[in-house]
């Protein structure tokens, strides 16, 4: 569980810092972009469709997100939703945010929120807390399946 207990990234590069043209810097994760955010699958996902909203400029809270930011974050928030209900069909979501180390962020530095699908009787927080994780296919199949359905929105 060391991508969420190391919370001392000071001296490496934001993972999550990115721009349009520096998209490939993530490959195979970005299912959707914006003018100021974007969308991308969690690398370690607690399920398949884990998904992250975050914007381009790296900000550590709400606060510090401008309107259009805040305002488009929350657009792809429902959208991210709507997607993952045509492309996986979940039984539920857990939506939401951690800001700042002490509430569990993994990395505090980057605002961003974690849209997870939920199916009765999965794992629920297994894989953080157990360190155990059930995926029933790979982040390509996933982004496959996400990607195309973002499309025929």
């Amino acid at each position: 569980m060391t991508y969420v207990e190391d919370t001392d990234r000071e001296d490496e590069a934001c993972p999550f810092c990115i721009t349009i043209d520096q998209e490939n810097s993530l490959p195979g994760l970005v299912v959707h972009t914006g003018n100021t955010s974007y969308v991308s699958l969690n690398l370690y996902p607690y399920n398949n469709g884990h998904l992250l909203v975050l914007p381009f400029r790296h900000v550590s809270d709400l606060v510090e997100l401008t309107q259009e930011e805040a305002s488009e974050m929350m657009a792809f928030l429902v959208e991210a939703r709507t997607v993952l209900e045509k492309a996986l069909v979940p039984d539920g979501y857990n939506i939401g945010t951690n800001l700042g180390s002490a509430a569990g962020a993994g990395i505090p530095g980057h605002v961003h929120f974690h849209v997870v699908p939920r199916w009765n009787g999965d794992t629920n927080f297994m894989p953080v807390t157990g360190d155990v994780k059930v995926l029933p296919e790979t982040l390509a199949q996933t982004r496959e399946r996400i990607t195309t359905a973002w499309k025929n929105l």
